[in-house]
């Protein structure tokens, strides 16, 4: 037996839009104003969706935990299952002691401390991001810095923002196949839209890195790496997320901009080496002691610090090729229609022009899933530094234990996001939305970052934001996709400023307690980039020459 969505349940538009928006108000609140741990806040968030969709949308009660239940395991596979293995390899190169190589490396590559900065927090950053994301570029470049002598709020402030335009793409394009999955909307579309967003702050980014870090005049000094290091990045995230898909974006422009830098700094040098910290940044640390350890290390240990990375780098490449994704699925794949949920719910007008059911099928893809490619890695990584099978079986059991609380805040929210889709809260607030008229292009995009700045990830925030930005594009004629894609690019500005990756620089850099003064340090950086974005949306939907970048 079917049922239909209702939109305004209690016949009063305003009234239902405020009773539909209590998950997230439940969630948002729970993190920023209480200060709850994310899984908790995660857990609460999801316990008030289950409860706005029975008791004041009219939701079944079995439908709706099904919904919840379809939602966490999505959230489990594909996107829990890649998180908890790029830490696994993370782990195994850290105990080993080949990250601490693997650091004093970059060291090598200039004294200059702008360009440490540009090719640790940038370059080497977006790999990070684009292979795992969920905090773990900055949780291994604020470390880095911190072991080059930086302070630990330049380590930690620093880090945050060049951990910007990469986001989007993050996780192998977890933000963008999430996005897909609750919208409906086509994945290379959405992909190839988000394309031809970010790019743009791929050059903004690293100059206003540097800027944020010794001014504008000392950024100046280095212009040539910086645009080297930018350009190398955008031009490969716009080839890639346009015309191959989402998965290998970061990867493929990191490692880009890493090797064009690398190269460019073989080179060129700046005029004036900056090896001092600016004053506010520096540290009571002597860095003579770390320089003297970088000279020490041989051309043998940086290559066996480095393997790690270049295995995972091969594997995460053919994983996201559809050739092979193609050829794993045809040995095997499960597709499940979710039993008592699958067009079983049916969107209506006027969201949709007519009655249409809602499908619900979890695809079981455990050979083709990016974290299997990982994971594998991990294991061929794992026995080329010498571990033993107990020896990974210990660290893997070690990595569960670390990562479980954050695998069940991803599940949660998954399994938020599927309840406001299926129950058509999303719908009832992306009504509302619409109402905001002509200027909705702008505030889509500040939707975005709010979302991220108050859970902590882009594709939290496109689980939660994605349907409202569909629907309300809709009923203004505006392109669905740019404005589903306008919350992934404004989002990405929003990571900076989200209470989990402030931890996670604070915890990385040792500096507890001190979350406030990061905060402070990078909020303007976060909002000043999000009107950016903003701008840059309005200006696709309405101004030529930016609305060619809709087509």
């Amino acid at each position: 037996m079917t049922w239909t969505q209702v939109y305004d349940p209690f016949n009063n538009p305003w009234l239902s839009t405020a009773v539909a928006a209590l998950p997230v108000i439940v969630l948002l609140g729970a993190i920023a104003v209480f200060e709850i741990k994310a899984h908790w806040a995660a857990i609460l968030g999801l316990g008030a969706a289950l409860a706005v969709a029975v008791f004041g949308f009219g939701m079944p009660v079995k439908l709706a935990g099904l919904s919840a239940a379809y939602g966490a395991a999505f959230g489990v596979l594909p996107i829990g299952w890649l998180v908890l293995n790029i830490i696994f390899l993370y782990q195994l190169t850290n105990e080993k002691g080949e990250f601490e190589v693997l650091q004093r490396s970059i060291s090598s590559l200039s004294d200059d401390r702008r360009l440490q900065l540009l090719f640790i927090a940038f370059s080497l950053g977006a790999f990070f991001e684009g292979a795992a994301g969920f905090g773990t570029p900055v949780a291994v470049t604020a470390a880095m810095l911190i072991g080059l002598g930086f302070s630990p709020l330049a380590a930690s402030g620093l880090s945050l923002i060049a951990n910007t335009a990469p986001v989007a793409y993050g996780a192998l394009g977890t933000p963008v196949i999430a996005l897909a999955a609750v919208t409906g909307l086509d994945l290379h579309a959405l992909s190839g839209m988000i394309g031809r967003q970010l790019p743009f702050f791929s050059l903004i980014v690293p100059f206003w890195l540097i800027w944020a870090f010794v001014g504008f005049r000392k950024m100046i000094e280095v212009w040539p790496a910086i645009l080297v290091a930018g350009v190398s990045f955008a031009v490969p995230q716009y080839l890639v997320s346009n015309f191959h898909g989402p998965w290998l974006v970061d990867v493929i422009a990191a490692i880009s901009s890493m090797i064009c830098l690398w190269a460019f700094l073989q080179v060129w040098q700046p005029k004036r080496v900056l090896k001092e910290m600016p004053e506010r940044f520096r540290k009571t640390q002597k860095e003579e002691e770390h320089e003297h350890q970088a000279d020490k290390t041989s051309a043998g240990a940086v290559a066996r610090a480095w393997m790690p990375w270049i295995v995972l780098s091969l594997f995460v490449f053919a994983w996201g090729t559809p050739q092979v994704k193609a050829w794993l699925d045809g040995i095997w794949i499960g597709r499940f229609p979710v039993e008592g949920l699958h067009n079983l719910i049916l969107k209506a007008p006027p969201v949709v022009a007519k009655l249409t059911p809602e499908g619900a099928v979890y695809a079981f893809n455990i050979l083709s899933a990016a974290g299997t490619g990982i994971f594998l890695s991990a294991l061929v990584s794992g026995f080329l530094l010498g571990y033993t099978p107990l020896g990974l079986i210990r660290v893997f059991g070690k990595t569960l234990a670390l990562v479980r609380y954050s695998l069940l805040t991803i599940a949660c929210m998954l399994a938020l996001g599927f309840v406001t889709k299926y129950s058509g809260t999303d719908a009832t607030l992306g009504l509302a939305m619409a109402k905001t008229g002509v200027f909705y292009p702008f505030f889509g995009a500040i939707i975005g970052w709010l979302g991220v700045a108050l859970t902590g990830s882009d594709t939290s925030s496109n689980v939660l934001f994605g349907g409202l930005q569909k629907i309300s594009a809709q009923q203004l004629g505006l392109n669905p996709v740019l404005m589903a894609a306008a919350n992934s690019s404004g989002g990405v500005m929003g990571k900076m400023i989200d209470a989990q990756s402030i931890v996670v620089a604070s915890t990385a850099t040792k500096w507890y307690g001190h979350e406030g003064t990061i905060l402070r340090f990078v909020f303007f950086h976060s909002l000043a980039l999000a009107v950016l974005v903003g701008f840059l949306v309005l200006g696709q939907a309405y101004l030529w020459p930016l609305s060619l970048l809709v087509h």
